[in-house]
């Protein structure tokens, strides 16, 4: 399911996402084939040349373009990229029997999870803590309610809502090095809200594992690394919330990822009032915004941030964006006022 645009450009590597939330003190399906096509453009850009590769990743068509003058080296870098994607799969699609979130939500409990999801999930409620309880992983017996009742052209009953809100608690997940336990026993965790910027990372890590500098990644949306190879930035249009076929602005990228959450992409019903964007502390989508944008220095923390602060609205959204290092963000209410942190990079 489509849910967030994610814009990245990475910089270090992925394990400096997990420093993340240090408030400055301190569905997919199967991912990948052999039948995934390598192809050379013909134009090169000065020594640079520019090679792509597409497969099934994330539920969609992926392609992953990248600027080289090696051509193997080009095209091991772009299948390492999609082994990178597919081990967060393995790990935490929620549709797949096998993960391993699949089987904590299974059994309630995991004994050896692998680093990658323990580091996720206490990355997760560090941000749930900072948000006040707005962002939380299990929010997923939330969303399956509505979306059961959509199925029906119906929304959930009060009552519905009020008894699922009791599965739903950050707080009744218990992380350790050894095991990761649920204490509700109908709790269940989605990594919809932070697990394609992780994948994000990942894929652009492996790719400058092998000396990759400039990457262009479409997965329906666009991903960047590095600079263009002909300028200093990747400009990056932010899709309007009323408007599809339209741009708000356009993002000029630098060193920063870019993610946006929105009412628009997988509705309840056709008034943006019912939506994928639940707060976990009411059960209900809120009413004050139709998009928000996040620039931060990883992607993971773009997407987690765009879902957070969606949840937590305006005011209390912006001064969560403010306390966080290199991280701004653009809001636009349901009204279509905006309203961005001082840094955004809107241009026009």
């Amino acid at each position: 399911m489509k849910r967030r645009t994610f814009i990245f450009s990475l910089m270090g590597s992925t394990a400096a996402a997990w420093a993340g939330w240090k408030l400055n003190s301190s569905r997919w399906k199967d991912i990948v084939r052999a039948t995934d096509r390598l192809s050379k453009d013909s134009a090169t850009l000065g020594k640079m040349a520019k090679f792509s590769k597409t497969g099934h990743a994330l539920g969609t068509n992926v392609t992953i373009t990248v600027f080289h003058d090696e051509a193997n080296l080009a095209e091991k870098a772009m299948a390492h990229a999609f082994q990178a994607i597919e081990q967060v799969e393995q790990l935490m699609s929620i549709y797949r029997p096998t993960s391993q979130l699949s089987q904590l939500n299974r059994d309630g409990h995991l004994d050896s999870p692998h680093p990658d999801l323990l580091r996720l999930l206490e990355t997760a409620n560090r941000l749930s803590l900072h948000s006040k309880g707005a962002f939380d992983v299990t929010i997923q017996p939330l969303w399956k309610l509505y979306y059961e009742a959509s199925q029906r052209n119906a929304s959930p009953k009060k009552q519905d809502i009020e008894t699922t809100l009791k599965k739903v608690d950050w707080r009744q997940l218990e992380i350790s090095p050894h095991a990761i336990t649920l204490h509700h026993p109908e709790a269940a965790i989605t990594l919809n809200g932070i697990a394609q910027g992780h994948a994000a990372d990942a894929a652009c890590q492996a790719l400058k594992s092998h000396g990759i500098h400039s990457a262009l990644l479409d997965t329906g949306e666009i991903g960047t690394l590095g600079t263009h190879v002909q300028k200093n930035e990747w400009t990056i249009g932010i899709k309007h919330p009323r408007k599809p076929e339209e741009f708000l602005g356009l993002a000029a990228l630098k060193g920063r990822c870019l993610a946006t959450s929105g009412d628009y992409e997988t509705r309840f019903n056709d008034d943006y009032q019912s939506h994928h964007l639940l707060d976990p502390r009411t059960g209900r989508s809120p009413e004050e915004l139709s998009s928000v944008s996040v620039v931060a220095p990883t992607a993971m923390q773009a997407d987690a941030l765009s879902t957070a602060v969606f949840l937590m609205g305006l005011q209390n959204g912006k001064k969560l964006i403010e306390r966080m290092p290199n991280t701004d963000a653009c809001f636009i209410t349901k009204s279509g006022k905006q309203t961005t942190t001082t840094n955004f990079p809107l241009t026009s």
